[in-house]
């Protein structure tokens, strides 16, 4: 009976967050800074064009690229947040507290700040910034995982690891500070602008690169359901079942690494959505287990992603609201839930 009562309310959650997704979806589509009629982006969506032709390259340059980028970003940033609490069994470990997001950070404002913008000077204003947030966010992000992944080699508590991601994410900010004290102040705007985090910056001909990453991240998170279950019953269970402790942490750490280098080299910085999407998947299921949790991590995240860049673009009046000044609005009041619930909730068992 528990079985089926578990597969009955899945079933519930995986069609209502994908229905509710796919709603929200094309409300972001339909409603912008630019107001279009409803018949007009019909049209425009069927191949029957707008009467103006900028109408048309909004809807096709702008909203569906940004539509995309939300609901994939969020469900790296969601995947990426379940993976890091599954590992450390911590209920508030995400990227940003592990360092892996401002390692990201870090690396762009090395090549932005202290590089003098080098690469702009290479390849163009527009293409070398462009380079510059990716191959920054990639290096920087690269390097604090290879850190954790050195520290996990000769420490053994994930406590200790996690206390130790803590203070390099400290180490980093502190970095991007200096650089900031030290930089032009064209500089320092350029990068100020990128840290806002937007879905926007994402344009028709860097979507395939995004969503192809992406997507193949996803899946590989996908095929980690059993050992991340086994983790839940401890390392000797692990064990017991031919898994080698450090490598399946270390794989842990890598795929939750490159998913939030991937959203923050395209889109920057994005807050909150790892670390309270897992928390509102678990609450929906009731359940700990992967098999589940994951494919429903994946929907939750890509649904509030693009819940939050429907509430950034709905005051068209007075422009865009920066992402980063949603996600707390709607991830405070959840984490502080989770704190005064903590006992409650089904976690890691």
């Amino acid at each position: 009976m528990i079985t089926v009562l578990s597969r009955h309310r899945s079933a519930i959650v995986f069609s209502t967050l994908t229905v509710m997704s796919i709603i929200v979806g094309l409300a972001c589509i339909f409603i912008g800074s630019v107001d279009i009629p409803f018949d007009e982006v019909v049209n425009s969506l069927i191949g029957k064009g707008t009467q103006k032709p900028t109408w048309d390259y909004i809807i096709h340059e702008s909203r569906i690229p940004l539509t995309i980028t939300a609901a994939l970003a969020g469900a790296a940033l969601a995947i990426s947040g379940l993976l890091m609490q599954t590992t450390f069994q911590n209920p508030l470990a995400g990227p940003s507290i592990l360092g892996v997001s401002t390692g990201a950070s870090m690396g762009v404002a090395i090549l932005t700040l202290g590089a003098g913008g080098l690469l702009q000077g290479i390849f163009g204003n527009h293409i070398g910034e462009y380079v510059t947030n990716i191959v920054g966010a990639l290096l920087g992000a690269g390097i604090i995982i290879a850190i954790l992944i050195g520290f996990s080699s000769v420490i053994r508590n994930t406590l200790m690891l996690l206390i130790i991601g803590i203070l390099i994410s400290y180490l980093s900010s502190s970095t991007i500070s200096l650089l900031n004290f030290f930089s032009s102040a064209e500089e320092v705007k350029s990068y100020v602008v990128w840290g806002l985090g937007s879905y926007s910056g994402v344009t028709t001909q860097q979507l395939p690169l995004f969503a192809l990453s992406t997507i193949i991240a996803l899946l590989w998170s996908l095929t980690l359901s059993k050992p991340l279950n086994a983790l839940l019953l401890g390392e000797r269970y692990v064990q017991n079942l031919g898994y080698n402790i450090r490598n399946l942490r270390n794989s842990l750490l890598t795929i939750s690494g490159v998913l939030t280098a991937i959203v923050t080299a395209f889109c920057g910085p994005i807050g909150f959505l790892g670390l309270i999407v897992p928390h509102v998947a678990r609450l929906m299921l009731n359940s700990s287990n992967h098999v589940i949790l994951i494919p429903a991590t994946i929907l939750c995240g890509a649904f509030i992603s693009l819940l939050c860049t429907l509430l950034s673009v709905l005051p068209s009046s007075i422009g865009v609201i920066p992402i980063n000044a949603i996600t707390p609005i709607i991830g405070v009041p959840i984490i502080l839930y989770v704190i005064l619930n903590r006992k409650r909730i089904n976690y890691f068992n």
